[in-house]
């Protein structure tokens, strides 16, 4: 069975150290309502972060 994610809006936000437990507490709290969280470091400036909200 082929699981379809769907990108629904992405933000590049200065990153924190904590900035990990919000989207931890995200996806705990939310997956239920088929939206997934996800935290990157921004490739071309590592002090930024890229938070991604996913549907499943």
């Amino acid at each position: 069975m082929e699981t379809k994610i769907e990108v629904l809006s992405t933000v590049t936000v200065e990153n924190s150290s904590d900035l990990y437990k919000v989207v931890d507490t995200l996806n705990r709290t939310l997956k239920r309502q088929d939206l997934m969280f996800g935290l990157a470091l921004d490739e071309e400036d590592k002090e930024k972060a890229v938070f991604t909200i996913y549907r499943t």
